[in-house]
């Protein structure tokens, strides 16, 4: 195997179950709020899969023009809940009343405290990050909202195991842009002066932010693959490492 001197995690689904706290905070606000508003427009109601497998996709998209610049974090905050409601109701978002934009907001501000209420670690992810702090400087390299990060790191129980926080809104740039890998690069250069990129591995779920924004930064890629997600000949033979279990981890490094 060969040697390396430092380690990237990704945070989100990696070392963070993300998504199972955020379908918990979904499901909630979808009975309490948004299943009801379905029922007084008079309109088909979804259900909670159908509505949440939307959500999903148009969150996506958001994310990916906020990532490009294109979008402001306020209208993310709003619009991920504002099209979706707007799609079931039969309307688009352009023809939303203040009333529904207003709920959009609060609806978004409800998710990130139901969110945060609910932050717990994926499987095995404790024991790995004990193993790998042991052996290596650790840096998180992570988008999303920096506050939410910080207290999900802070429940975590595991801050005192990375050496540095590597917050895309901190740093202006986010996953894929290998920005932010040079930023956590030079970090790290602080205490290894020689450091070069070829000797360091990033660890995340998502090929499209964790492995192709390492690669773009000359990072070697360990790349969770999860049973279930979509993933081409390609984006298999591009990755350094895959794994099927976190704790695969151990094996490789």
């Amino acid at each position: 195997m060969k040697h390396y001197r430092a380690i990237f995690l990704d945070w989100d689904d990696t070392i963070g179950d993300w998504a199972g706290s955020a379908e918990q905070a979904q499901r909630f606000l979808y009975e309490q709020e948004i299943r009801p508003l379905f029922a007084a427009w008079s309109t088909a109601i979804p259900s909670f899969d159908d509505y949440l497998a939307y959500y999903r996709a148009h969150n996506i998209w958001l994310w990916e023009e906020y990532s490009a610049g294109h979008i402001t974090r306020e209208y993310l905050h709003t619009d991920q809940f504002l099209t979706p409601i707007c799609h079931y109701l039969g309307i688009s978002s352009e023809q939303a009343d203040e009333g529904l934009r207003q709920l959009s907001t609060r609806l978004g501000d409800e998710y990130i405290r139901l969110t945060m209420a609910a932050s717990r670690l994926t499987e095995d992810a404790a024991e790995v990050v004990h193993y790998l702090a042991a052996k290596y400087p650790l840096t998180i390299v992570s988008n999303g909202y920096v506050e939410m990060q910080y207290h999900k790191l802070e429940q975590s129980g595991l801050k005192e195991c990375f050496r540095h926080l590597v917050f895309s809104e901190e740093v202006g740039a986010m996953k894929p842009d290998p920005r932010i890998m040079e930023v956590a690069l030079a970090r790290n250069q602080r205490e290894l002066p020689d450091l070069k990129a070829s000797e360091v591995v990033m660890i995340g779920d998502s090929y499209s932010s964790d492995i192709a924004g390492a690669q773009a930064a000359g990072i070697d890629t360990i790349w969770w693959l999860r049973e279930g997600t979509r993933a081409t000949d390609e984006q298999r033979r591009s990755a350094t490492y895959i794994i099927s279990s976190l704790r695969d981890v151990m094996t490789i490094l």
